[in-house]
């Protein structure tokens, strides 16, 4: 009976990975509008009440997918902030990682800066900036308590503003007009962008 019971789960468990993973790919082709349930069960080669059986509607189906992005990102940042270094290293190291993963896993990337129109799924987002952006904050006053930043510098505010200028930047990969940043201009922007912060934050 274990034995049935295990291999069932096992299934049970690919199914829905394979179902979130078709949703993954509806919405990086073409955005939370291609994210049906049909396109999703044919994409996944199941009946549309198996994504029902397994993961739930179009709403739950978004989330599973905000959260896979979610733990993906945490692998990227958590290391970053817990390397040994300075303030100011730590920080480098922060904003070399979110670029990384904003490289290497862009579909996740843009998921998590332009959110589905779910609510459930736009607070589990709002969350996880919430807690990255604290752990900025948390460096950020580190730099301020050595000496190394600012004194006047405000980290929650700092914090927040340095997020949405990275996601900005960043952001420049997926427009679709002249002005979309390949890689090598990405890279150059976004280390003018971290010159530019770093004088700002860096006491005098």
């Amino acid at each position: 009976m274990t034995i049935k019971v295990t291999r069932t789960t096992r299934r049970a468990a690919a199914t829905r990975a394979a179902i979130v993973d078709a949703a993954e790919e509806l919405l990086a082709s073409g955005g939370p509008d291609a994210v049906t349930l049909e396109g999703i069960a044919e994409r996944a080669d199941v009946a549309v009440q198996t994504v029902y059986n397994r993961v739930g509607g179009r709403a739950a189906v978004l989330i599973a997918v905000a959260e896979r992005a979610l733990e993906d990102n945490r692998t990227y940042m958590d290391d970053a902030y817990a390397a040994p270094g300075t303030p100011v290293e730590r920080i480098r190291a922060a904003s070399a990682a979110y670029v990384r993963f904003a490289a290497e896993r862009p579909h996740q990337f843009r998921l998590l800066a332009e959110p589905p129109d779910e609510p459930a799924a736009l607070e589990r987002v709002a969350a996880l900036v919430d807690e990255q952006n604290a752990k900025l904050a948390a460096a950020l006053a580190d730099g301020v308590a050595d000496g190394s930043l600012a004194a006047d510098l405000d980290p929650v505010t700092t914090a927040t503003a340095l997020w949405a200028a990275m996601n900005g930047v960043l952001g420049l990969s997926w427009r679709a007009d002249r002005l979309r940043a390949d890689a090598s201009h990405l890279t150059e922007l976004v280390a003018a962008v971290e010159r530019v912060v770093l004088r700002g934050l860096l006491a005098r």
